[in-house]
């Protein structure tokens, strides 16, 4: 009797591993790869010269907002269908194109790499593949956008700065790269810079009362305010009474965020030097941290003269969406 029932245990082990091995298989994904913010176009080439290529340009190549130059949000390679295969499928975000009796725009993810956004649209006409292009590029933007923002935070994780001002100061944490350097802290004010060919690369943190910035209707004058009274205080410029402001003639462009769990406002412009020739881009987020009675300010900007910027913020902006609140902060 003891046999049996070993042996019925036994039997009910191997079925159960037995079941467990039938199941599906994960498939094995290569790492995608691509340069940051690339995006393979996948074409016919005539439609890429005419009209519908037109319309992707206007849409995935859009100047960046906030930059002194224009920038491209994307830099967009065009390849026809019958190259794409082998390596060139493994690129992180594509854009696939067809003239088809379908009429569709959906996004898929996965398909031959990871991670990979693939956004497809087919249509049998002009109008057709134009009104899907139009109709997906905002959810195709933002989720290139997202997989990009992961690349980039997937980089510069492999080696992180070690220092805890940002901790100490303001119980947060955010996972900066080892090359940047704590440049000034003090109370309520925390700097970090890193040099870069053509000038520096810089995160800048701060806390304002809660209470601030509860007027709509002032909302950006006070933003420019803040921004420069911060400035006039702890950034200066290269001789005295010099110092950083919000650039005058342009407002900064506004927009909502979730930063870090939590409702943010997000501030792209200009700035420059009060009394000299220097200027940059900057990205500011304004987080409610409600449980702290404050509002968290985190700010990168950039100065590269004669440079390109666009790659520059971009890694700014991923590496302050790694904010995280610290409990009990």
């Amino acid at each position: 009797m003891k046999k049996l029932i070993i042996l019925s245990i036994t039997t009910s082990f191997l079925v159960m591993l037995s079941c467990k091995d039938s199941g599906p298989k994960q498939r094995f994904l290569p790492p995608s790869t691509g340069g940051i913010n690339s995006l393979m176009v996948v074409m016919d080439t005539e439609l890429w010269q005419g009209g519908v290529g037109d319309r992707i340009r206007e849409q995935f190549a859009a100047p960046v907002l906030g930059l002194p130059q224009g920038e491209p949000k994307f830099s967009i390679t065009q390849i026809p269908p019958q190259v794409f295969k082998g390596a060139i499928t493994y690129s992180r975000s594509v854009l696939f194109v067809e003239q088809d009796t379908l009429s569709l725009g959906h996004i898929k993810t996965d398909v031959y790499a990871k991670p990979q956004k693939i956004a497809v649209v087919k249509g049998e006409t002009y109008n057709d593949l134009v009104g899907n292009i139009d109709s997906l590029a905002g959810i195709a933007i933002s989720s290139f956008k997202k997989v990009e923002i992961s690349e980039a935070q997937k980089r510069f994780t492999r080696s992180l700065n070690k220092e805890k001002a940002f901790e100490e100061e303001f119980g947060i944490s955010l996972k900066v790269p080892s090359l940047y350097k704590v440049g000034k802290r003090e109370k309520n004010f925390v700097w970090m810079d890193i040099q870069i060919p053509k000038g520096t690369m810089n995160i800048v943190a701060y806390t304002m009362p809660w209470n601030s910035f509860s007027n709509d209707s002032t909302f950006v004058n006070d933003i420019v305010k803040m921004r420069d009274s911060i400035g006039k205080k702890y950034v200066p410029g290269p001789y005295e009474n010099t110092f950083m402001v919000t650039e005058k003639a342009f407002s900064p462009y506004i927009f909502p965020a979730q930063i870090g769990g939590k409702k943010a406002a997000e501030a792209r412009g200009i700035w420059e030097i009060s009394g000299y020739p220097m200027a940059g881009p900057f990205l500011t987020y304004i987080i409610n941290d409600k449980e702290n009675n404050r509002k968290l300010v985190l700010e990168g900007f950039t100065f590269a003269p004669s440079a390109e910027k666009r790659d520059y913020m971009f890694e700014l902006e991923a590496i302050l969406r790694t904010v995280k609140f610290n409990s009990g902060s």
